[in-house]
């Protein structure tokens, strides 16, 4: 069997829990013995510093993409979150990579994530909605929900979710070796009431703050953001890169977060304009 790293590499101020001790080591030896763990972990072995030194794009899913001139992310590098391929057709092209962590999502849109074919991170514990159905280019991530926050350098033993999945596409463009990463679509801006205690909350179909209007389905069940703690999962990650000589900007139009430094989209290309819907 191929060894995913020679030692977990995970960087957190939180301790884990004593309570979630037992827990985690219970769980991660029953990872140990499924090939999906194992798969996954030679792909990521693969992929390890492969884009060493290069710039890569994460996409959100906000309204600014509408303002955004996606076609000159043809050529890049991409890692796209949740329902980003709703915009393939109008972009032009796939994003590189895909991420849809949050098990609402996933089990919601299982059918049209089964029809990607680009290398695809979700939830080890989605993975009961592909058994049927086994792709290769499903990489399993595993958070033990112990409510650390944190960051990890290496995929393959554990992640931090951060309630958002660009935490994980910052914690994979890491292990991948890009140098410089950049936020676009992260409006960090929201229409829906924002709670506090974990709850879900139902759509009506028509949504004010995605790219677009159906993004959710009537009466899909979703989670409301937890902004604390993305916003303290996004500056550990900010600080990770910085510590290594890296770093990771934000690009957004119009994007409220504060978080990384802001730099104009269109700066990054030499000569540009449009947005994603004309």
């Amino acid at each position: 069997m191929p060894e995913p790293t020679n030692s977990p590499e995970i960087h957190s101020a939180q301790a884990t829990p004593s309570r979630f001790r037992g827990r985690n080591l219970r769980a991660k030896l029953k990872r140990l013995v499924q090939a999906d763990f194992w798969r996954t972990a030679w792909q990521l072995k693969k992929l390890r510093n492969r884009y060493e030194g290069q710039r890569c794009f994460v996409l959100g899913n906000g309204p600014s993409l509408k303002k955004t001139d996606l076609s000159l992310l043809k050529n890049e590098i991409t890692f796209g979150s949740n329902r980003i391929y709703m915009a393939f057709p109008e972009m032009g092209f796939q994003t590189t990579f895909l991420g849809c962590i949050d098990l609402l999502v996933v089990e919601s849109n299982v059918e049209e994530l089964q029809s990607l074919n680009m290398p695809f991170f979700t939830n080890w514990r989605a993975r009961k909605f592909f058994l049927d159905t086994p792709k290769k280019n499903i990489l399993y991530m595993y958070d033990p929900w112990d409510g650390r926050l944190g960051f990890s350098t290496t995929p393959a033993w554990r992640v931090f979710e951060g309630a958002t999945v660009t935490n994980i596409h910052l914690q994979m463009a890491f292990h991948m070796g890009f140098t410089q990463v950049i936020l676009i679509g992260i409006d960090h801006s929201w229409n829906i009431p924002i709670i506090k205690q974990p709850t879900q909350l139902v759509s009506t179909g028509h949504d004010t703050d995605h790219f677009i209007a159906n993004y959710y389905k009537p009466g899909q069940k979703f989670d409301p953001p937890a902004i604390e703690t993305i916003e303290t999962s996004y500056a550990l990650a900010r600080d990770y890169f910085a510590a290594h000589n890296r770093e990771i900007i934000d690009a957004t139009v119009g994007g409220k977060l504060q978080v990384f430094r802001k730099v104009d989209y269109l700066s990054l290309f030499a000569a540009s304009s449009g947005s994603l819907y004309k």
